[in-house]
């Protein structure tokens, strides 16, 4: 298309592109498509208010979410899916909606309410990144919304608080680890030989999960057991961002 597509993001650490799971959902199903984007990340010198990226900007639109952001780029024909049958797309959204369920909350509870992580990294990290006094307050910010959406999709009745849903949360987490280790195989991904909308939200789930060095690693150490999805991982950062990988 004509118009230039500019995505705002969450940069990188760790050897990844971005540590964030949803920017890095786009930033990989951008490379997978072919959709040429401009990536613009979140430095110190950012403007915006709020912590609600990605977001992409083109000409005549401003589209967040990754969802959103994919279908948008499905519309312009990158369409990293095109190959995919009825029934292979049925189950990208069966598989899409589990790690939205299973495994999200465990990932947001990792980076964002676990004290020690947060204290010592992850406040730190996108705290160095937002201009002052922004610095101050949007990080809390970002972990009350994290800690609002656990207990929004995993806080039923009885279990209200957190620390009533630690638990079930993580062991929610290992078994769809393990589900999409059993689904993945030997297989280089999700259907095949060519990587999908799955392939993209797997990777941007589990990439900072593998990758960034927390004190507390409860399911980053069983993640790290499944030496199939550390290959995945490994694998997409190689072979698509392998030019933009830092520590950042």
């Amino acid at each position: 298309m004509a118009a230039p597509l500019e995505l705002s993001c969450w940069g990188g650490g760790w050897g990844l592109p971005s540590v964030h799971s949803e920017s890095l959902v786009v930033m990989a199903y951008a490379k997978f498509s072919g959709a040429p984007l401009k990536v613009t990340v979140i430095d110190s010198t950012w403007r915006g208010s709020r912590g609600d990226v990605p977001i992409l900007t083109t000409e005549d639109n401003i589209v967040s979410q990754p969802a959103k952001i994919l279908n948008f780029l499905r519309k312009q024909k990158y369409n990293a899916d095109y190959e995919l049958s009825g029934k292979q797309g049925a189950d990208t959204l069966a598989y899409i909606a589990l790690l939205e369920e299973k495994l999200l909350p465990a990932v947001l509870h990792t980076f964002w309410v676990e004290s020690d992580n947060y204290f010592t990294v992850t406040k730190p990290w996108f705290a160095s990144r937002i201009p002052f006094p922004l610095s101050l307050i949007l990080p809390g910010r970002m972990s009350r919304g994290a800690l609002n959406r656990i207990l929004l999709t995993r806080g039923e009745p009885p279990l209200y608080h957190i620390q009533e849903v630690e638990a079930q949360i993580y062991r929610d987490a290992k078994e769809c680890l393990n589900l999409l280790s059993n689904r993945l195989g030997t297989s280089q991904f999700f259907f095949g030989d060519t990587p999908s909308t799955l392939d993209a939200y797997v990777f941007g789930f589990l990439a900072p999960l593998y990758k960034v060095r927390f004190p507390k690693v409860l399911l980053q150490e069983h993640l790290k057991q499944l030496s199939n999805l550390c290959r995945f991982c490994d694998e997409i950062l190689h072979s698509y961002f392998r030019l933009s990988l830092g520590d950042g």
